[in-house]
């Protein structure tokens, strides 16, 4: 047991369990790749960071790596042994295995490829090929007698000979051994090569020693040369115990024996140095050995028995193979096994590497852009609200300017036009009749002609410079706020803000303002008593005195001095409202009247008796002569005129009432406009702020994320290093050749 623990072939053993760790971690790291390649790929906000192509060659790796991580698990080293039959072939397997595990003895008894390997179970058994059923074989011969048995087995066929690891230690290190059929008995060569071959790690060839290398020998090796590149090739010549018979003759049968071999190494064969050829040429008898061991085993003396002379020397000649065997498969089955998979893994390990690289520098050169990006989007944020501030206050004070001149100019141009109200009103051409029907008709008409006539004279007089005014300040403000809107809104503005033509509307709704108004077009002489009164005291006082004076003559004189309390009440509201005043004006007309008619009957008088009856006559005459006349001449045309007149002065006053009103409100229209524009451009302003704040918001998270790929690829691109690592340790210590 000592000896097995210091075996090379635990060499092996450590690799493949070293080189299995790396595989596993590089499983793991190619799949956490594969992940984030792949996220990076997908991740709309991160385009041209990760390729497809990246994230397929990753992905891909991670098939691979698991096949390759399979194959480490079955690898083992494999040993085959060749030779013509009954030249000891299962012998020698059994030597080495210190037991009787393969069937052995005279003539033909190996019909088929036998492998032998170890298991971790107690009992032996046997699989075939193409079959997964577990034959159980508890001792040799029935191993041989249950191939025998089998029917189907042919020369090409494999049987797997699973023995307990416990019965032997040389299967407890990851070796298989292969027993083959005599190579006479075929010449199925080539496909026993490609089947059993060329995973072989070490060739034994069994030699017969009292003979020598026979051409199917060597035939079959030219084969597997062609097919390998320099195998490792050791000649046992067996049986060598038969040289004790024959001393004399034993070194010149070595010699010979040793010149055809390294002459078949070197010269024929080509695979080995001529001073290392020695190395892999040996002399033994596996029988005895075999039966040394056994008894040894059974606590006999080793060299107990029928042994022949020189015994020991070809036990130390057989161990000896066995160490250099070892040592040569150990190295040859880690570089055959592990060499291409630890190549292919720096490989991979480099290209992933590169991946990370490609991928941190993208997102470098993105980060670095995105930065830029986001500080234009803050500078740009950061100028558009303060221009925005700036522009407000001023255009704020142009709208207040522009509706201040409006108003002035509606203003100036309504106070002429009222001036012009006579002009526009006789201008007026309709049906007229006293009748009401007639007369209510003919004023909606006149309504209508003055405010259309107006209307249409304040249009001529402000809207076209109104219209200039406002067109060319709403230019000013699309100028001055165009800047700060991005190049994509400053070609649709004139769609989002179409120039349109700005009428003003002078809505003087004169029906509403005149509705109140009551002519009079009843008959009045210009001489007669109201005429004269409204001409001395004008036409307001007139009015209340003659109202005064009605209201005097319906009230008894013997009551004039004691008035009573109903007689005050019947007075009209407006004269108890202004009582003094009516007072004082009814005393004037009581005191004027009663002098009148004493100054007429005196002056009455004296005419009659200065100029006598005929001239008052006349002037009654002339009285009543222009009383005809006036009379006669107030037809339905004066009436008109007097309408007209009485019209032009009401109309003149309510519409000078209503001048600041309407002057405002065109104003206010103007006002409006220019507000309504004004906010327009300042919601595609806001549109642009919330835009360039949307875009800031996004280019910070980009930013983030950036920085989450930076950090992630360089923390792959570190683990691909340590496992560069790793690899390299494990290239110096397996794999390149031992200082």
């Amino acid at each position: 047991m000592a000896e097995s623990d210091r075996s090379p072939l635990k060499r092996f053993v450590v690799a493949k369990k070293k080189i299995s760790t790396i595989f596993d971690q590089l499983l793991e790291y190619i799949t956490e790749g594969a992940d984030f390649v792949e996220g990076t790929y997908r991740n709309t906000e991160l385009e041209q960071i990760a390729t497809e192509q990246q994230a397929l060659v990753i992905r891909g790796y991670t098939k691979k790596l698991g096949v390759i991580s399979e194959v480490l698990a079955r690898n083992h080293m494999k040993v085959a042994f060749f030779g013509r039959t009954s030249n000891g072939k299962s012998s020698v397997v059994n030597a080495m295995l210190w037991d009787r595990v393969l069937p052995s003895g005279i003539g033909h008894t190996t019909n088929c490829f036998l492998s032998v390997e170890g298991t971790d179970g107690d009992k032996a058994y046997l699989m075939t090929e193409g079959s997964d059923e577990k034959k159980s074989v508890k001792t040799v011969n029935q191993l041989a007698h249950a191939l025998h048995m089998d029917e189907e087995l042919d020369a090409g066929c494999l049987v797997r000979v699973f023995w307990p690891k416990t019965k032997c230690a040389l299967l407890r290190d990851d070796l298989v051994l292969v027993d083959s059929p005599g190579t006479d008995v075929t010449t199925k060569l080539d496909s026993w090569i490609d089947k059993f071959c060329l995973d072989a790690d070490v060739f034994v060839l069994v030699a017969n020693s009292e003979s020598t290398l026979m051409n199917t020998e060597k035939h079959f090796f030219h084969k597997v040369n062609e097919r390998l590149s320099k195998p490792n090739i050791f000649i046992l010549n067996n049986r060598w115990d038969a040289s004790a018979s024959e001393p004399e003759y034993m070194e010149d049968v070595r010699k010979q024996h040793t010149d055809r071999c390294i002459n078949f190494l070197v010269d024929e064969l080509k695979v080995v140095e001529r001073e290392q050829a020695l190395n892999r040429i040996f002399f033994v008898s596996a029988k005895e050995v075999l039966n040394s061991r056994m008894q040894r085993a059974q606590g006999m003396p080793e060299a107990g028995g029928a042994l022949s002379e020189g015994f020991e020397a070809r036990l130390q000649e057989f161990q000896c193979f066995e160490r250099t065997f070892e040592e040569c498969i150990s190295q040859s089955a880690v570089k055959t096994k592990f060499e291409q998979h630890t190549i292919r893994a720096k490989q991979i390990t480099e290209t992933v590497k590169g991946i990370m690289d490609d991928i941190n520098i993208q997102a470098a050169d993105k980060r670095i852009n995105s930065l830029k990006e986001r500080d234009d989007k803050v500078d740009q944020l950061d100028y558009v609200r303060s221009q925005l501030g700036l522009l407000t206050e001023d255009i704020k004070g142009k709208i207040k300017a522009v509706t201040e001149e409006v108003e002035t100019k509606v203003s100036s141009a309504m106070t002429d036009e009222i001036c012009r109200l006579s002009g526009l009103v006789d201008e007026f051409y309709s049906d007229f009749h006293p009748s009401p029907q007639v007369l209510e008709l003919y004023k909606n008409a006149l309504h209508k002609h003055i405010e259309e006539g107006m209307g249409r004279s304040l249009a001529d007089r402000c809207s076209n410079a109104v219209n200039a005014s406002v067109q060319n300040s709403q230019q000013n403000m699309i100028e001055n706020l165009k800047p700060l809107l991005p190049s994509s809104v400053q070609c649709q503005l004139h769609m989002l803000i179409p120039c349109r033509k700005f009428d003003l509307s002078y809505d003087l709704n004169f029906s509403s303002l005149c509705t109140d108004f009551q002519e009079n077009i009843e008959f009045r002489f210009s001489l007669g008593w109201t005429s004269l009164v409204n001409r001395f005291l004008g036409p307001k006082n007139a009015h209340r005195a003659l109202l005064l004076m009605e209201s005097s003559a319906q009230i008894p004189r013997r009551l004039a001095t004691t008035p009573s309390a109903p007689n005050i009440h019947a007075l009209t509201q407006e004269n108890v409202s202004q009582e003094e005043i009516m007072f004082s004006i009814g005393t004037g007309l009581a005191s004027l009247t009663s002098k009148s008619s004493m100054t007429v009957v005196i002056v009455t008088g004296v005419v009659w008796r200065t100029i006598g009856w005929r001239l008052i006559a006349a002037s009654f005459s002339l009285y009543g002569l222009l009383y005809l006349y006036e009379k006669l001449t107030w037809t339905t045309r004066a009436k008109e005129r007097a309408f007209k007149q009485q019209f032009v002065d009401y109309a003149t006053k309510k519409l000078q009432m209503v001048v600041r009103f309407t002057s405002a409100n065109c104003s206010h229209q103007v006002q409006q406009e220019m507000a309504t524009t004004f906010a327009r451009l300042c919601q595609q302003v806001d549109l642009t702020q919330k835009n360039l704040s949307e875009e800031i918001s996004r280019l910070t998270m980009k930013i983030d994320q950036l920085d989450a790929v930076q950090h992630h690829s360089k923390t792959l691109r570190h683990k691909a290093t340590g496992l560069e690592t790793e690899l390299d340790s494990f290239i110096k210590q397996y794999l390149q050749p031992q200082q």
